[in-house]
């Protein structure tokens, strides 16, 4: 018998809380905080050293063999345009497995895990044709903080990241 403080794997796209909450894992880029469902991460680890991959985007900054798998990484700050990539000891890459593979995102730091209850949680803006919002599922708000929501498997799956298939390959 599960109590109502267990998280329930369910057919959306978020882990969800019996209470319609839900859980993510919030991460800086810049001045900005992100946050990914918490049930895509399989790990957090210190940036190291990648192995390039020739005519690679600049997004994907290599490969790491990690335990055997070879991960594809990808610099969320380059991917989404937000400051410079410059690698710190605070810089991590987030382990996350999306739609059967294993990826690693380079991100500034790792904030927190947070639980956010539906009314907590705004539909992404629309900004037309001038921002690409596709990646974005929505917003949420925890006291004056505004974090931004990323579906990570959109992201993954879209046109540009097939691209980390071939490089994993």
């Amino acid at each position: 018998m599960s109590s109502p403080q267990e998280t329930n794997r369910s057919t959306s796209e978020v882990s969800v809380v019996a209470d319609g909450s839900a859980q993510y894992l919030t991460f800086t880029l810049g001045k900005e905080e992100y946050a990914v469902d918490i049930l895509k991460v399989q790990e957090i680890r210190g940036y190291d050293a990648v192995t390039a991959i020739a005519n690679a985007p600049p997004f994907i900054k290599g490969v790491i063999n990690l335990r055997g798998v070879i991960v594809p990484i990808v610099d969320m700050r380059i991917k989404f345009s937000v400051g410079e990539a410059t690698y710190t000891e605070f810089t991590v890459v987030i382990i996350l497995n999306v739609l059967n593979r294993v990826v690693g995102i380079v991100v500034d730091g790792v904030s927190d895990v947070i639980t956010l209850p539906p009314e907590q949680m705004k539909a992404a803006p629309e900004f037309g044709a001038t921002l690409d919002t596709k990646y974005i599922k929505g917003l949420g708000t925890v006291d004056e903080r505004m974090i931004i929501l990323v579906d990570i498997e959109k992201l993954m799956s879209s046109r540009d990241m097939e691209l980390m298939d071939e490089v994993a390959a």
